[in-house]
C-alpha cells in the first residue's frame, strides 16, 4: 500500500505504474558518414529483421556487393531470418551479402551504436511517449535530422587508453 498524502504536498505518481507496452527501435548506423536509418516496431520477431536488412540494401546499398554489420549478438537475429521470409534461392544469396561481426561480450559499451541509441535516449526518448504511432513520428524526424546534419561518432577510444582502463584485466600485457 501506497504512503498517504502529507498534507499540503502533492500526490506522487511512478511512470512504472502506468506503462502501456513497449516497443522495439531498430537502429542502423553508419559512424563517419552520419546516415542512420531506423524502425520502430511493436516486436521484434526474425522477419522484422528480415525485411529491416532488405529496406537498409534497398535504401542505401542497393550497388554494394558486401554490406559489413556489427552487432550485439545476443539480442539481434542474423541475415539467417531471410530464410523465414524467403526461399532458399532468394534467402542465401541475399544473406551472403552480409559480413557480420559481432561486438564483443565484455566490450559492449565500445560499441558505436550504444553511443547512438544514447543520444536517441537524451535527445528524444527522454519522457514518455504516448503509443507508437507518436514515438515512430518522433525517432523518425530525429534520425532524419541527425542524418541531414551529418552527425558523426568520432571514436577516441584509442589502444593506448583501452590499456590503461583495463590493465587490471589484462595483466599479462606489459606497456
Amino acid at each position: 500500500m501506497p504512503l498517504p498524502v502529507e498534507p499540503g504536498q502533492p500526490r506522487r505518481v511512478e511512470y512504472e505504474d502506468e506503462r502501456h507496452g513497449t516497443c522495439w527501435v531498430r537502429l542502423a548506423f553508419e559512424p563517419q558518414t552520419g546516415v542512420r536509418d531506423v524502425q520502430v516496431r511493436a516486436q521484434r520477431p526474425a522477419v522484422d529483421y528480415a525485411h529491416f536488412l532488405r529496406d537498409l540494401v534497398q535504401r542505401h546499398y542497393p550497388r554494394g556487393e558486401r554490406v559489413r554489420l556489427v552487432q550485439d549478438p545476443l539480442t539481434t537475429p542474423t541475415p539467417g531470418s531471410c530464410y523465414h521470409v524467403w526461399p532458399p534461392a532468394k534467402a542465401f544469396p541475399f544473406a551472403q551479402r552480409f559480413e557480420l561481426h559481432d561486438t564483443p561480450k565484455q566490450g559492449r559499451w565500445l560499441n558505436l551504436a550504444e553511443i547512438e541509441f544514447a543520444a536517441l535516449a537524451t535527445q528524444c526518448l527522454d519522457r514518455r511517449i504516448p503509443d507508437q504511432g507518436q514515438l515512430e513520428k518522433e525517432v523518425l524526424a530525429w534520425a532524419r535530422a541527425r542524418t541531414q546534419a551529418r552527425k558523426t561518432v568520432q571514436w577516441t577510444f584509442t589502444q593506448t587508453r583501452a590499456r590503461e582502463k583495463l590493465k587490471s584485466k589484462y595483466s599479462m600485457i606489459k606497456n
